[in-house]
């Protein structure tokens, strides 16, 4: 099933990407004729469009993503009442390049989405020209499984991750929090420091990366202070936001104060952490999914942690959130972020027809 899935995929991803070289302002479209396979997914049109990172970035705000990502993580969490189906995500490893092949499919009944996203893992990407992260993400729509659009994941990948950082904050960060620390200078980094301010008016954003000229010149881009350290860029901080590729521990315990919320987004996978074990066993761990964390979050598997619950708890009242000690959001990323960060694109964008 995903092997089709990803073949249809991106076959309709070169095509679109030689229809647009051959009509760059003309269309965006993927062409289907005569009597095909294809002609069937879509009863009301005739193209598939394909929507590009930067069209996704531009659609998306945050004042409407972090809304619709806070109801999609309450639904979740809510059992079958929340109407959501979403499998643990498929990880099989590209041993050559140290990296990962995933796929990620999910519904939601309450927000009416359906999509699967195809995502490469290439921590070896990290300072050139490739992202670590790659996706592509296939809409269908839910009434009657036609494909509706092929959407380049990059910018919905950032945006919808770091907006459910933004809620886990909104909910666990300390009373008053001033200063943010971000450990890593990428493409998370951007998204985070912009959905983490829609939340939370910070006085003061500390950023360091392993390579201090892009902590520079992340700093000079966003008006930030680059730290030459981890510990110089967490100290006395009150919301980390940890988004790198390392494989191992880049955040110690001794650094961060108690109190302090943590958004742990890096090392999704089983042998790679981001965190200190120390520093994981001394916090009060919410995810995403907790299924997932157990599963697949070499930071809580390493450290033989527990996982108190999921932040969609907290939303939906059934857990209390523990502001007053350290805390985790370990943030795994789920199909279902995608699914309603899509449909808001396709939306806005094709006025949901």
């Amino acid at each position: 099933m995903h092997s089709a899935l990803f073949c249809l995929v991106m076959a309709a991803r070169r095509i679109s990407n030689f229809h647009r070289q051959l009509c760059p302002r003309n269309s965006k479209s993927i062409p289907v004729e005569g009597n095909t396979t294809s002609a069937s997914m879509s009863s009301s049109s005739t193209s598939i469009p394909f929507i590009s990172s930067q069209e996704a970035e531009k659609a998306l705000t945050y004042a409407a993503l972090i809304p619709a990502i806070e109801q999609a993580l309450g639904d979740f969490s809510n059992g079958e009442q929340g109407g959501v189906v979403q499998p643990l995500r498929s990880v099989f490893p590209v041993k050559k390049q140290d990296g990962y092949f995933l796929s990620m499919p999910a519904y939601s009944e309450k927000q009416s989405g359906l999509a699967c996203k195809l995502l490469t893992l290439f921590p070896k990407n990290e300072n050139t020209k490739f992202p670590v992260l790659q996706g592509t993400i296939a809409l269908f729509d839910p009434d009657n499984g036609s494909l509706k659009a092929i959407l380049d994941g990059e910018a919905i990948t950032g945006m919808r991750t770091a907006a459910a950082s933004a809620v886990a904050t909104k909910y666990l960060a300390p009373e008053g929090s001033k200063i943010l620390a971000i450990l890593g200078a990428g493409l998370q980094a951007s998204t985070h420091l912009q959905a983490l301010r829609h939340v939370i008016p910070f006085s003061e954003v500390r950023v360091w990366n392993r390579t201090y000229a892009r902590a520079e010149a992340f700093a000079a881009k966003y008006g930030c202070i680059a730290c030459k350290t981890g510990e110089e860029a967490v100290k006395d901080a009150d919301v980390i936001a940890t988004v790198t590729g390392t494989s191992t521990p880049i955040l110690q315990s001794e650094w961060v104060k108690d109190g302090a919320h943590i958004n742990c987004v890096g090392a999704p996978v089983p042998d790679q952490q981001e965190l200190d074990p120390a520093l994981v066993r001394r916090s009060v761990i919410y995810a995403d999914s907790k299924e997932a964390a157990l599963n697949e979050s070499g930071d809580v598997v390493i450290s033989k942690a527990e996982v108190f619950g999921e932040i969609g708890e907290v939303v939906l009242g059934k857990l209390k959130a523990r502001r007053n000690e350290t805390t985790i959001f370990k943030s795994l990323g789920m199909a279902l972020e995608d699914v309603v960060a899509a449909k808001l694109v396709y939306d806005k964008l094709h006025g949901g027809n």
